[in-house]
C-alpha cells in the first residue's frame, strides 16, 4: 500500500486505479473533504466515457493499458485545464452578454450571420422619436430570414410586430413580441418571410394598435 496524497488521489479513485487499501483510506479523507468530492464528480464524465469505451471493444482486445502515474498524471492537469477554461469561457460569454446589453443596435445583430454569403443589413430611417432599430436578412429557398435588434421603444406599444412590406404593397409578419415582456431593454427576435429579398421594399416596427414604430430601410 502506498501513502495517499489527499487531494490528487480524487482522479485515481474516480477511474477505478487505486488498490483496495488506498480506496478505504481515501474514502476517510472523502467523507471530511467536500472539495475531494467535487472532484470526483467532475471525473464522473471520464470514468462514464472510459466504460463506453471498453464495452464497444470487441473481445479479447485489451481496450487500453493499465495506466500509469503518469499517465494519470497528465488526465488530472487535463481536468483542471477544462475547469479554467470553462470558466474563462463562461467569464467571456458574461463580457459579450454586457456589451450587446449597452451597446444597443449599433453591434453586430446576432439573428443572422453577417458573414453570411448574401446578407443585408437595413437600419432605421424613420418613426417614432428615440426608436432604433437594424434588421439583418439573408436569402433561403422558402424567402427571407430575418433577424431584428430593436431598442428604446415603449413599453405602451404592448405587443409589437415587424411586418415586411413588399415592392408591390403586400404585407407579411415576420414577428411578434411582447415589449413590456423584454422590460424595456433592447430585443433581439428573429423570424422569416416568404418574398425573396428583392421583393421586399422595406420593414415596418407595428405597435399592437397598428401604429407605425419605426420603418427599416436598405
Amino acid at each position: 500500500m502506498r501513502i495517499i496524497e489527499p487531494h490528487r488521489d480524487a482522479g485515481a479513485y474516480a477511474l477505478r486505479v487505486l488498490g483496495a487499501a488506498d480506496v478505504f483510506r481515501f474514502e476517510e479523507h472523502l467523507a471530511e473533504c467536500s472539495a475531494c468530492g467535487v472532484r470526483v464528480r467532475e471525473f464522473r464524465g471520464v470514468a462514464a466515457e472510459l466504460a463506453a469505451y471498453a464495452r464497444r471493444t470487441p473481445a479479447g482486445v485489451a481496450p487500453v493499458v493499465s495506466p500509469g502515474p503518469e499517465v494519470l498524471r497528465r488526465m488530472v492537469a487535463a481536468a483542471a485545464f477544462g475547469r479554467r477554461t470553462s470558466r474563462r469561457r463562461r467569464l467571456a460569454l458574461v463580457a459579450a452578454a454586457v456589451a450587446l446589453g449597452v451597446g444597443g443596435p449599433a453591434l453586430v445583430l446576432q439573428g443572422v450571420p453577417a458573414d453570411r454569403a448574401g446578407a443585408e443589413r437595413w437600419t432605421a430611417t424613420g418613426g417614432l422619436p428615440g426608436v432604433s432599430a437594424v434588421v439583418t436578412t439573408g436569402a433561403r429557398e422558402w424567402g427571407t430570414d430575418v433577424g431584428l435588434e430593436v431598442a428604446r421603444l415603449p413599453v405602451a406599444a404592448g405587443v409589437c410586430a415587424l411586418v415586411a412590406v413588399g415592392r408591390d404593397g403586400s404585407e407579411q409578419t415576420v414577428s411578434t413580441w411582447s415589449v413590456a415582456g423584454a422590460g424595456g431593454k433592447p430585443a433581439t427576435v428573429r423570424g422569416g418571410a416568404a418574398l425573396d429579398p428583392a421583393d421586399i421594399d422595406h420593414f415596418e416596427v407595428r405597435a399592437s394598435d397598428g401604429h407605425r414604430l419605426a420603418t427599416v430601410t436598405r
